[in-house]
């Protein structure tokens, strides 16, 4: 009895010991293929100047309603994309915003050359932007209405609440203001009625998002 009971303890350990064994080869084996893997997985990630450099950005802009804004992140930056109504265009040309602003003709390099008009934008119903003030880098809030707390003057458009800076729809700074410039425009083009892609410019045209004054 005494020799049965050590025997069936002794078979007990070695199938112990064994699968002891068996579950450690197959660990190390995982961790054999999985840093194997790794190289390759990381490859498929994007490298930190590529993430840097900022992919371009496709947007959606159906859900957007006209006087309305939606703000994205491109580059860490947020983008204001707003869809303009048709008064709101009017009044980018009408004497009355006109008097307010510093530079009108968006003379200054602040977008590229396909957005150096009244509308500062490729489409006049949608606007694209930088949202950081170009006086000290505040957020400004958009501010479409006309009149308000901001004065009866107030065109409708952008106030930082930073340091009083103002700018109208199309993102023109105020004369008289902290801020010295217009909002940025960044590179971008419509891939189709209602999207826009963020960071590339049109196909015909080359021009560097660096080159302007003044982020």
């Amino acid at each position: 009895m005494t020799d049965i009971t050590e025997g069936e303890h002794h078979t007990g350990g070695d199938e112990t010991r064994r699968d002891f064994l068996l579950l450690m080869a197959g660990a190390l084996g995982a961790v054999g293929v999985a840093a194997t893997a790794w190289p390759f997985i990381d490859s498929l990630n994007p490298s930190a100047d590529t993430l840097a450099a900022g992919a371009p950005l496709d947007v959606n802009l159906a859900p957007l309603k006209p006087g309305q804004q939606m703000q994205v992140m491109w580059r860490g930056r947020p983008i204001f994309i707003a869809r303009r109504t048709p008064a709101e265009l009017k009044m980018l040309q009408a004497p009355q915003d006109l008097n307010l602003l510093s530079d009108p003709r968006s003379e200054v390099d602040q977008q590229p050359p396909y957005a150096r008009n009244w509308h500062r934008s490729i489409n006049p119903e949608y606007l694209v932007l930088v949202g950081i003030c170009t006086h000290l880098g505040c957020i400004p809030k958009f501010e479409p209405e006309t009149g308000g707390y901001l004065g009866t003057s107030w065109p409708g458009g952008y106030f930082c609440p930073c340091h009083g800076s103002k700018y109208d729809l199309s993102g023109r700074v105020f004369e008289g203001v902290p801020a010295p410039y217009n909002l940025p425009v960044p590179p971008h083009h419509f891939t189709a009625k209602t999207n826009v892609r963020i960071g590339e410019n049109p196909p015909d045209v080359a021009w560097d998002f660096s080159s302007i004054v003044q982020i």
